[in-house]
């Protein structure tokens, strides 16, 4: 089938990448002629694992991106919105390129005789699609939804760093229509997958998403908060849910204590659905302590570490990961912004490490100082923190570098047995 992806974020990216793979013809849209040459030269536009080989295998055969909507919308059959929803400071979702999108996808549809079906993608609250994406491609095309075109949604269940498997693997495929003819059509773009596929209209496969996502924070902030907990008994929290993942009714996954989740999609997602609550007038309780919980965390980490080292100021923290997780590139709302934040305010100096997401933090924090490798952040430092997941961190071993050897772990990654070091971990 011919694809138009519009957006080459994380998920369109990534999306365009798969379709291609599974023989489809697909054109990706973008506003930036950075990322659309980029994409053309089969050099991805970010990192992802897999990406890479896949634009490789396809760009400039059945993939390429370009800045023309009209080339792109009259030459596919399905359009997916896959533009960012980020949210206001109020949490409520932000619209605006989602509308940007569906205004121009509809102008091009104004002069096109076949049927075309626009797909969202992106993450919105439950309604947007019924209630805004529909009404600006009917207008902006002179047009009728279910009549001359077709809208559906198609939430995505990509993490990131595994997005390319999981577009590949997935556990369950949801598609949201309220017609017929559109969801047959965005099924089709399915065959082959064996996974569950849930057929449903367009808000609640909206919900779904927000749903899934605001679940997953809540298995985390409830672990954390077990955590805590278990710090001040002596307990192991990692025995404690070791234990409780292997009933089948909660499984293992999720349940690891430590520094909260980041990310482009759990702070986002829960602070839309709280907001979306609010216009119905209904307080989500439950929902608001998730993230009281997690922003609650690093505060933690830096009590933890002033019980060693009780003066920060002029002191070399080593904080190392940067990213909001392993095998990404992605600092948004990585617990590691707020960690350095308090470090800069308590006047310690701050030597960062990262494989991946340096130059990502350095638009963030552009003046301390950045280190090649683990052991040059290390060395001379008063204290470690642990921020992110890197395997390469469970292979320290020495720590002799550093001027005391306190560290920190917000994600328990050192095993402090037989190494001459003080050690706390956050949650255990």
């Amino acid at each position: 089938m011919r694809i138009s992806i519009i957006g080459t974020g994380y998920v369109g990216t990534v999306t365009g990448a798969c379709f291609a793979h599974l023989g489809n013809e697909v054109i990706c849209v973008d506003v930036d002629p950075k990322r659309v040459e980029s994409i053309n030269r089969g050099v991805p536009p970010i990192y992802e694992e897999g990406l890479d080989e896949l634009l490789k295998a396809h760009a400039g055969k059945n993939l390429r991106a370009t800045l023309d909507y009209d080339y792109a919308v009259s030459n596919s059959d399905v359009s997916f919105i896959c533009v960012p929803t980020p949210t206001d400071e109020n949490g409520k979702i932000d619209l605006r390129f989602v509308r940007e999108a569906s205004r121009s996808i509809g102008e091009r549809l104004k002069d096109k005789g076949s049927y075309h079906v626009v797909v969202v993608k992106s993450t919105v609250v439950p309604q947007t699609t019924q209630q805004v994406v529909t009404p600006i491609l009917e207008e902006a095309s002179g047009k009728k939804a279910g009549l001359d075109f077709g809208v559906g949604m198609n939430p995505e269940f990509l993490r990131e760093g595994k997005a390319v498997h999981d577009f590949m693997h997935p556990d369950r495929i949801v598609i949201g229509g309220d017609d017929p003819k559109a969801l047959g059509i965005i099924k089709g773009l399915y065959a082959g997958y064996t996974c569950p596929i849930l057929e449903v209209d367009t808000k609640t496969a909206e919900m779904i998403k927000y749903v899934s996502n605001a679940f997953l924070a809540t298995k985390i902030s409830f672990s954390n908060e077990v955590g805590n907990i278990c710090k001040r008994l002596g307990i192991d929290t990692y025995k404690v849910m070791e234990g409780v993942g292997l009933d089948a009714r909660i499984s293992p996954y999720f349940l690891n204590s430590g520094l909260g989740f980041g990310g482009s999609c759990f702070p986002k997602d829960v602070k839309a659905l709280i907001g979306k609550a609010s216009e119905i007038d209904y307080e989500p309780i439950l929902l608001k302590t998730v993230l009281k919980v997690n922003d609650g965390q690093p505060h933690m980490l830096i009590s933890l570490l002033k019980k060693h080292v009780p003066d920060l100021k002029d002191k070399r923290i080593a904080v190392l990961g940067l990213a909001f997780k392993n095998d990404t590139d992605d600092i948004r709302e990585s617990r590691a912004i707020p960690v350095i934040g308090s470090l800069l305010a308590e006047g310690a100096k701050v030597a960062a490490y990262d494989p991946m997401a340096t130059d990502n933090m350095k638009k963030v924090y552009p003046n301390i100082k950045y280190a090649k490798t683990a052991d040059e952040a290390l060395e001379g430092a008063d204290a470690c923190i642990i921020a992110t997941e890197w395997a390469e961190f469970k292979k320290l071993d020495s720590f002799k570098s550093m001027r005391k050897p306190v560290v920190i772990d917000g994600r328990r990654m050192v095993d402090p047995r037989g190494k001459d070091i003080i050690y706390e971990g956050l949650c255990w």
